[in-house]
């Protein structure tokens, strides 16, 4: 097992595995963990890319009458040190309830426009291995499975463009606290951090008695090993679909029937459940004991079935996913960064200029490719589903291709990573990104490793 760290010379370790080319964001709310983060990952840089770009970004979040207030606290304690800084506001209405989870997708969402707008590829962030044994806990609270008590990975692709690093999960809060106190740094303490009317508070202040250095050391051994667990059933779900995978026409995903007989069986659920939830457009992977049951049926006869809105027909010539023909979107006009059924992403060149996306539809018959080696029903009915941009009664361009340069780009995504896509998941994803012509998921890490071996600072 590999400990958390203990020691007050934290090293350039922490960052040497990162691809800084870019330069990084620094998300910097003023307390011990980020500021500790800030102070480490600026000396990193001082010493090995002095010409690296920094830039920290703060949330002001508005949930708190001081909060402007601290986040130009830390615009000064940046200026101070030639920090580049932005404040960055969530504006409009707050959730009544599910508030830190919405405060957390605001959150990077504006750290993400921020590392756009500077064609930074990079946000870092200072979780620590205390929050990483509280998010374990709270997890196995709430009896979830396996793949959620691997914890916070060490990173996050963020809607497929900005990956979400987060050195320090190897690092107690204990040592980055000794390393401020040793350089005469104070820090903000946010009074939400104590406010147990939110689960986090409420186990931060249960670790904080009796037991509390024991269990979050068994939490720390049980995240280890469930991320190891969950990288090694990725990688062997990538081999699965790279071999018995293929993708005949746009929208339609074939199995060889070989994949129902393999000996890996757990690993070929695995690899059912994430393309299920790519096909159907479904953020999260279809359900384990559903996935089970259905491909010990697809080894016997043949098979019409639902599951994640993922049509599954299995038939003698192989078993053909398809995106079912209901609850398709209705047509509307393109926007940019869109996710359309959670299938495609949809980048304008241009404003939409009258157009709308919308399903092929009718159109799919006479006017989309067809592969000789799948029966035509079946192409047809995948190619109906898919989105095509339309001017009035004009099909203008298809997502198959055929209409040379495009004012939208409607490029396939993998759905439950489309969002999110943890380290963790890196293998499976990229093997699903190739087969349904996404682009490859290019990790954060030199070594490309996915961060198996970056857990300890």
């Amino acid at each position: 097992m590999l400990t958390p760290d203990t020691k007050l010379d934290l090293s350039d370790c922490l960052f040497s595995d990162l691809d800084l080319s870019t330069g990084a964001v620094a998300a910097v709310s003023g307390g011990s963990d980020s500021t500790a983060l800030l102070l480490l990952l600026k000396d990193h840089l001082n010493r090995t890319a002095s010409a690296a770009r920094l830039l920290a970004v703060t949330i002001d979040h508005g949930l708190r009458p001081d909060s402007a207030t601290e986040a130009r606290l830390v615009q000064r304690f940046c200026a101070e040190r030639g920090i580049a800084h932005r404040i960055l506001a969530w504006r409009g209405d707050k959730p009544a309830t599910g508030l830190p989870a919405a405060a957390r997708e605001a959150r990077y969402r504006l750290l993400a426009e921020a590392a756009g707008a500077e064609g930074i590829k990079l946000i870092v962030t200072g979780h620590t291995a205390d929050d990483q044994a509280e998010t374990v806990l709270m997890r196995q609270a709430r009896d979830e499975e396996g793949r959620g008590l691997a914890g916070m990975a060490p990173a996050t692709l963020h809607d497929w463009r900005t990956w979400i690093v987060r050195p320090l999960l190897g690092t107690r809060r204990a040592v980055l606290r000794a390393m401020l106190r040793a350089r005469d740094i104070g820090w903000i303490e946010d009074p939400t951090n104590v406010d147990i009317r939110f689960e986090r508070p409420r186990v931060r202040a249960k670790l904080g008695q009796g037991d509390g250095e024991r269990r979050i050391a068994e939490a720390l051994t049980r995240s280890q090993r469930a991320a190891l667990e969950r990288h090694d059933i990725g990688r062997r779900a990538a081999v699965l679909i790279d071999a018995f995978a293929d993708r005949p026409v746009p929208g339609l995903i074939r199995l060889d029937r070989e994949l129902t007989e393999h000996e890996d069986g757990q690993a070929a659920i695995y690899a059912l459940r994430i393309l299920l939830a790519t096909v159907g457009g479904m953020s999260f992977l279809a359900d384990e004991a559903r996935c089970a049951a259905l491909l010990s049926r697809l080894r016997s006869a043949p098979l019409c079935a639902t599951l994640s809105r993922t049509v599954v027909d299995a038939r003698r010539t192989g078993i053909f996913l398809r995106r079912e023909n209901r609850n398709l979107p209705a047509a509307l006009p393109p926007s940019d960064n869109q996710l359309w059924d959670n299938r495609r992403r949809i980048t304008l060149k241009d404003g939409p200029g009258g157009m709308v996306i919308a399903p092929l539809g009718s159109a799919a018959p006479r006017k989309a490719p067809l592969s000789e080696d799948v029966p035509q029903s079946l192409s047809r009915a995948a190619l109906a589903a898919e989105p095509a941009l339309w001017s009035g009664d004009e099909r203008l361009d298809f997502t198959g291709g055929d209409a040379g340069p495009r004012a939208v780009s409607m490029v396939p995504v993998v759905a439950p990573f489309a969002r999110f896509l943890p380290s963790f998941d890196l293998a499976p994803a990229a093997a699903v990104a190739a087969l349904v012509g996404a682009p490859p998921p290019a990790p954060p890490f030199h070594g490309h490793d996915g961060g198996r071996g970056w857990a300890k600072a």
